[in-house]
């Protein structure tokens, strides 16, 4: 199965709640690779890499997760694939 990658730009809540670590949690028990950060207007990016079961997977699982509860919005975008391999923090 071909590859896809999302941008997702979560508002609400986001930030200094431990939403970053949470969503590297959820990505290691998932096979995607990308990136997750702090947005200076309070939201929060990531940058996702898989197939598309195991990208919707991810998703899903953040949106099921302790943190579905503090995103009061969602935007998702098709994006460039994600360098290099794990996921990771950024700053």
């Amino acid at each position: 199965m071909p590859e896809r990658t999302l941008l997702v730009r979560y508002e609400g809540s986001v930030q200094g709640v431990g939403f970053r670590a949470t969503v590297r949690r959820i990505a290691q028990g998932h096979p995607v690779r990308g990136w997750v950060k702090n947005e200076a207007d309070g939201s929060v990016s990531l940058i996702a890499t898989a197939d598309s079961a195991a990208l919707d997977g991810f998703l899903q699982a953040i949106r099921k997760s302790r943190l579905g509860g503090m995103i009061d919005r969602e935007v998702v975008e098709p994006a460039a694939p994600a360098e290099g391999g794990g996921f990771d923090i950024r700053h």
